[in-house]
């Protein structure tokens, strides 16, 4: 907001001592031509600003939305696993597939898929 503030009293001060108001100090810009012509190159800058944080922040959005698809896939896969693993008790049967418990046993850790993630999107994009 303070960049709000400082604008507005930029602007006051310019429009006040451009129409004459303080007869000590001469207009410089009377028909605020400057003015308009530094408004509009700030224009320009803002924009440019408010689109390169836009296509980070989208770029953070996609990565978020990676990460949950992931963990999604890492929780239905888990799931089904278990379902797996309750059915073959309850019929005392084994199937090839116990090996991989231990591994669903263990925590996932969502920076770690994260960094797995990037990765495989670095190298795609070498390519």
């Amino acid at each position: 907001m303070a960049f709000v503030y400082l604008h507005l009293a930029i602007l006051i001060v310019w429009v006040v001592l451009n129409l004459g108001a303080i007869p000590a100090i001469p207009p410089w810009d009377p028909s605020f031509v400057i003015l308009a012509m530094v408004a509009s190159v700030e224009a320009i800058f803002l924009s440019t600003f408010v689109l390169v944080n836009q296509n980070r922040m989208a770029e953070l959005s996609e990565r978020r939305a990676e990460l949950d698809l992931q963990i999604s896939l890492l929780n239905e896969h888990e799931t089904t696993r278990l379902i797996e693993t309750a059915l073959t008790e309850r019929l005392k049967v084994s199937t090839p597939a116990d090996d991989e418990l231990p591994q669903l046993a263990q925590n996932v850790d969502p920076q770690a898929v994260m960094s797995q993630i990037e990765q495989v999107s670095e190298n795609q994009t070498k390519r």
